[in-house]
């Protein structure tokens, strides 16, 4: 390979992965449009794949698993170098996955894991989804101190790992919290349709939402919807009801300014640069990378300057 040529370690790097990326074609199954931070990240993906020179594949499976694998069974019969997916629910895997593993295409999963042999995929690109709970759920433990607080919880996808993880997460932190109960959860499929819906039950059966503490969104798209539910109750979200989710989106930012939302833990939409940079490492050395690269998860209130942080997001394809 001429890149073994190239003078000086940092420069043979770059020339390597420069000259593998450029040849690449990668599949990516991505799991649909249900929310801001999900258009993100494959506005995102894109951006980083065309940075690299790599031929995107996209498929979007519009919120089911069957088109998921019917979109990998597809790249794998194009004879893609790679796959990336991020899998709607986490189980039912393996039999697709296999399938790959014999077609030798590494498979790197992004933000959400599955319940499958380790062997089935090259490496899982997210976030500590159970830490993002623990880190909203911390939040409200310091907030509210020692006053009774009933919290409503509007969950994500059934059986997805971010619902899963983010509800035990939260739980975790407000056990032995005799003061904190969770009243209500349901539901709201990550969408902000469906986490309005759902608010708007839960206030209803809470007295009018005169009984409800906090709302915990699973991720900021359901807070927004579930934001102006109780503001059409003639309530005031952030100050009546305690709103605090997860994800970092810029509408959230907005809901911050106007003084809606108190806090959202960040959910980063790039998983696509740290997975072609694994794929990149392992194609020239196969070297396999860490089976799980982690992101951070970082709490934003309204004294992280909310304003700028929305200038900052905007553009990312929310």
């Amino acid at each position: 390979m001429l890149c073994k040529f190239a003078l000086g370690v940092s420069m043979t790097a770059l020339a390597c992965s420069s000259a593998m990326a450029a040849n690449l074609t990668v599949g990516f199954s991505q799991i649909g449009s249900e929310s801001g931070w999900r258009a993100a990240e494959t506005s995102v993906t894109k951006m980083e794949a065309e940075k690299r020179k790599i031929t995107l594949k996209f498929a979007d499976a519009q919120q089911k698993q069957e088109n998921q694998i019917k979109a990998i069974r597809g790249f794998i019969a194009q004879g893609v170098d790679a796959i990336l997916v991020a899998p709607v629910v986490a189980t039912g895997w393996e039999d697709v996955l296999t399938e790959a593993k014999e077609a030798k295409i590494p498979v790197i999963l992004l933000d959400r894991g599955i319940d499958a042999p380790q062997d089935l995929y090259l490496t899982s690109v997210a976030s500590d989804q159970v830490k993002e709970g623990k880190v909203a759920g911390d939040w409200l433990v310091k907030s509210v101190g020692d006053k009774p607080c009933k919290v409503v919880e509007l969950q994500g996808t059934v059986g997805s790992t971010p619902a899963i993880n983010r509800k035990k997460g939260f739980e975790d932190a407000i056990k032995g919290h005799s003061n904190i109960s969770i009243i209500r959860s349901q539901t709201g499929d990550f969408t902000r349709a469906k986490g309005k819906e759902v608010m708007e039950g839960f206030l209803k059966a809470e007295n009018g939402g005169k009984d409800i503490c906090a709302m915990y969104a699973h991720n900021d798209d359901m807070a927004v919807g579930g934001i102006q539910a109780i503001k059409d109750a003639g309530l005031k979200p952030g100050k009546d009801i305690k709103v605090v989710s997860i994800d970092g989106v810029p509408d959230i930012f907005q809901a911050m300014m106007a003084g809606e939302s108190n806090a959202s833990v960040e959910l980063t939409p790039n998983m696509a640069g740290p997975a072609f940079d694994a794929l990149a490492a392992y194609l020239k050395d196969g070297k396999k990378p860490e089976k799980f690269i982690i992101t951070e998860s970082k709490l934003y209130t309204p004294a992280d300057d909310p304003k700028g942080e929305y200038e900052r997001r905007k553009g990312l394809g929310y």
